[in-house]
């Protein structure tokens, strides 16, 4: 076993207090609660040091000794122009201290369903029994345990045509509190849908956000799916994603970090039928003592299959980096053609990144490859631009815009690619006045 047992007896008490205020839930629910809850008691977190590669660089010790209660009576207020400051024009489904928000969210375009997973135990019994928790097992996962322990609720989103306007989906924490938000995404066949899901900290101090979204993608079906973590920096944040893809399917990913003080971001993409398509790109921003781990894993499970994964980062002062990414290609998933790349750009002395992408192929016929690098500006480049008159905080913001203008441009909503650009920015403290 390469996960400690550990008892949380808060978690226990919590579990028995939510088991029993949601009584009236439908019995396969609360059997998944409790055999969820059942697991996560014999595997607990991730903590043991030997024997744990999956998490060998990423110590969530710190986090697994913290005890933060759940959300008690109404969810504090929120300003909804301080924490959605770009999504003019999306529609939105928003959640506070892991509750859903009427007044907060917004009408919803034609050929979209988007509510409150509690909403849609009942509304969408079928679709929410077929994929809850089918995509993102939690038997070797003790933070998907936990958040499927806990599920009460989180976001449904069911697509079943070609949605011109972007959904926003939102979680906004107001205290020192854990969460467990979880989302469902179901894209239907031949269906298109836009995707921001956001995590944002409307105070400072620390809280606990432990995240589980499930992408599920019928015959033809695409999703662009944006997920934004801009929680404060105090804040831990674990988040599970997993993708599952039908023939003909399309997935694009933009992972943005720029907030959290450890963060763990688990992506697991299936290719489950040929001719499946998987885009995935990401920028992470690190600065201060913060601790950002990537782990993404590309399953090539049938043939006729691409993926292409660019991750880039920017890492200052004395945070920290972990990219671990492998690529799988199954026996019989012939004609697979696959690529990642990892870049990095260290701008301190004592700032630390750890990049290992992998491949592992058991097909033939596959084209197939990966890369990382690791390294500061180029002196070269700065004398270029000093030379033509830039003082030297101007021209290194410069070239570091430059640097993540692979990632952002590829956002094509502009208030959001706009707002993405000045926030990297601000996360670099060394630029917030250059600026």
């Amino acid at each position: 076993m390469t996960q400690a047992v550990a008892t949380h007896e808060q978690y226990e008490a919590d579990f028995r207090k939510l088991q029993e205020s949601r009584s009236s839930d439908p019995g396969w629910l609360k059997d998944l609660r409790n055999a969820a809850f059942g697991r996560f008691q014999e595997i607990g977190f991730p903590v043991a040091r030997k024997g744990n590669e999956l998490w060998k660089y990423t110590d969530v010790r710190p986090l697994a000794a913290e005890t933060f209660p759940q959300p008690a009576g109404v969810p504090a207020s929120v300003d909804a122009a301080q924490v959605f400051p770009f999504d003019d024009g999306m529609a939105r489904v928003a959640f506070v201290d892991g509750r859903f928000s009427q007044e907060l969210s917004t009408p919803l375009p034609d050929g979209l369903v988007a509510m409150s997973l509690a909403q849609a135990y009942t509304e969408h019994s079928d679709d929410v029994q077929r994929h809850l928790s089918q995509h993102a097992p939690y038997a070797d996962e003790g933070f998907t345990a936990l958040n499927t322990a806990f599920l009460a609720d989180g976001a449904f989103v069911l697509s079943e045509g070609a949605v011109q306007t972007p959904l926003h989906i939102v979680y906004v924490t107001t205290g020192r509190v854990v969460t467990h938000p979880r989302t469902l995404i179901v894209g239907r066949p031949t269906s298109e849908l836009s995707v921001v899901e956001s995590y944002v900290s409307a105070t400072g101090g620390k809280h606990f956000t432990n995240s589980v979204t499930e992408v599920a993608l019928e015959e033809g079906a695409q999703v662009t799916h944006r997920r934004l973590l801009i929680e404060n920096q105090e804040a831990y944040h674990v988040a599970t994603t997993r993708v599952h893809q039908s023939r003909d399917s399309v997935y694009r990913s933009l992972v943005y970090e720029a907030g959290g003080g450890l963060v763990r971001n688990d992506l697991t993409v299936l290719l489950d039928a040929e001719g499946a398509e998987a885009h995935l790109k990401g920028l992470y921003v690190t600065a201060g003592k913060q601790h950002v781990d990537n782990n993404v894993n590309i399953d090539h499970a049938k043939p006729h299959g691409y993926s292409r994964l660019y991750y880039k980062g920017i890492v200052d002062e004395q945070s920290k980096a972990v990219f671990g990414g492998l690529v799988l290609v199954r026996p019989g998933a012939d004609k697979t053609d696959a690529y990642q790349e990892d870049k990095n750009l260290i701008l301190s002395h004592e700032a630390e990144v750890d990049s290992k992408p992998a491949l592992e192929i058991y097909a033939d016929d596959v084209k197939a490859g990966h890369g990382a690098t690791a390294g500061a500006i180029a002196d070269e480049a700065l004398f270029y631009m000093q030379s033509r008159g830039i003082d030297p905080e101007q021209a290194m913001l410069f070239l570091v815009r430059g640097f993540v203008s692979e990632i952002l441009d590829s956002v094509t909503i502009e208030p959001l690619r706009e707002w993405l650009v000045e926030r990297t920015t601000q996360a670099l403290p060394r630029f917030r006045e250059a600026a």
